[in-house]
C-alpha cells in the first residue's frame, strides 16, 4: 500500500482529526485535482469524500493507497459529528465557515502551519515531477524562438508558447502567461495583450507548467532585433544576469530569505540599479507557484535543502523597458541547482 501525505500531516499536527477543503491542500493529501471534497484523517485512517464528478475516477486512482474514497453527503457536519477536537488550515478558510465550527463546540487547531513545512520540502517524487516541468519549460521556449515574427501580437506569442508546452507533454500552464513587447515590459506583471511586435523591441516572457499538478516557473527577456541604440538596456542586462548568476553561487543552506534577496540586491546596487528592483528575489514553488519560503527584504524563512524555489532578480525603468531573469530552482546538498536552465546570454532574435 502506498502511503500518500494525507497521513503525514495527520501525524504531524496530532490533533484528534484532520479536514481539509482547499482545492490545492487537497491536491497535496490525495495527488489529486478534483474542484469540490474534503480529506478527513483520524487515527482509522484518510478519507476523501467527493461528489458523483470525481468518484470513479478518484476510486481507480486511489485504490493501492492508504486513502478510501465515499460518496459526499451533506451536510459537513455528519462526518465530523463524533469528534471534539478539528485540526483545519485557519488562515485558508472562510471566516463563516470558522465561526460555524467553533460555534458546534470543536476545539479548532490551525493545520496550515504543518502544511507550509511539510509542503516546502519536496519528496523525491515531487522533485521528479518539478524537473520534468522545468525540462518542457526550457524545450518550448527555445522552441518558441523559431516562430516569433515582426506584427505579431503579445497573445500571439503567448499562445503559441502555451501550445508548445502542452504538446511537449504539460498538463496546462503554472500562470497566465506574460508576455511584454517594448515598453510593456516595464510592468513586472504586464497583462499580455495585443501589443504588435516591433523590430528592435525587447521582449519578456514569463512562463510556466505544470507536470503532476507541480509547477515551474522562468522568465526570459531577449531583444528582437538589433540597429543600434540599446546600449542601456544591454549594460542592465548583465547586471540583472550577474546578479542572478551570484545568487545562485552565493546561495546556501540556513541562510534566510533576506539574506538570499540580499546578494542580488546588492549586485544591482554597485551598477545603480537597485532601485529599479522593485519586488522580491524569489519564492517557493511546488503545487502552488508561490509557495513557503519568500526570498525579500524582509523574509527570515530559512532555506534548507529539499526547497524549490525561484530566482528571479529585475530591473523595471517606467516607460522604457523590463529585464527579469528567473530560474526554478532546488536545494541540494547546500548548494543551489538550477532546474530551468536554458542559455541565459542575451539573445537577439
Amino acid at each position: 500500500m502506498n502511503r500518500t501525505n494525507a497521513s503525514k500531516i495527520y501525524n504531524f499536527i496530532g490533533a484528534e482529526a484532520v479536514l481539509t477543503e482547499a482545492e490545492d491542500l487537497r491536491k497535496y493529501l490525495t495527488g489529486l485535482a478534483t474542484s469540490f471534497g474534503y480529506v478527513l484523517s483520524d487515527k482509522n485512517g484518510t478519507v476523501f469524500y467527493t461528489d458523483s464528478r470525481y468518484l470513479e475516477g478518484a476510486v481507480n486512482a486511489l485504490k493501492d493507497t492508504d486513502i478510501v474514497v465515499k460518496q459526499f453527503v451533506a451536510p459537513l457536519e455528519n462526518l465530523i459529528s463524533s469528534y471534539k477536537q478539528i485540526a483545519i488550515p485557519v488562515g485558508r478558510t472562510l471566516y463563516p465557515d470558522y465561526e460555524k465550527l467553533k460555534n458546534i463546540g470543536f476545539e479548532i487547531v490551525d493545520s496550515l502551519p504543518a502544511f507550509t513545512s511539510a509542503m516546502s520540502v519536496k519528496e523525491d517524487y515531487e522533485l521528479g515531477y518539478i524537473k520534468n516541468a522545468c525540462e518542457i519549460t526550457d524545450r518550448a521556449f527555445l522552441a518558441l524562438l523559431d516562430t516569433i515574427r515582426e506584427g505579431q501580437t503579445e497573445n500571439e506569442v503567448a499562445a503559441q508558447l502555451e501550445y508548445l508546452m502542452r504538446k511537449f507533454g504539460a498538463s496546462g500552464t503554472s500562470f497566465d502567461t506574460i508576455v511584454a513587447f517594448g515598453e510593456n515590459s516595464s510592468v513586472p506583471h504586464h497583462e499580455t495583450g495585443m501589443r504588435k511586435l516591433r523590430y528592435g523591441d525587447i521582449i519578456l516572457i514569463d512562463f510556466g507548467c505544470k507536470i503532476g499538478g507541480y509547477c515551474s516557473d522562468c522568465t526570459r527577456t531577449v531583444l528582437f532585433g538589433d540597429g543600434g541604440g540599446h546600449d542601456e538596456f544591454k549594460n542592465a542586462y548583465e547586471a540583472v544576469l550577474k546578479a542572478h548568476l551570484l545568487a545562485k553561487e552565493k546561495i546556501t543552506c540556513n541562510m534566510t530569505g533576506k539574506d538570499a534577496d540580499a546578494i542580488s540586491r546588492n549586485c544591482l546596487k554597485e551598477y545603480g540599479l537597485d532601485k529599479f528592483f522593485t519586488h522580491a528575489l524569489g519564492h517557493g514553488i511546488g503545487i502552488n507557484v508561490h509557495e513557503f519560503p519568500r526570498l525579500s527584504p524582509k523574509s527570515d524563512d530559512k532555506l534548507i535543502n529539499g526547497m524549490v524555489f525561484s530566482d528571479e532578480p529585475g530591473v523595471y525603468l517606467e516607460g522604457k523597458f523590463g529585464i527579469r531573469i528567473e530560474d526554478t530552482v532546488t536545494l541540494s546538498d547546500g548548494v543551489i541547482e538550477s532546474l530551468t536552465d536554458s542559455d541565459k546570454k542575451l539573445i537577439i532574435l
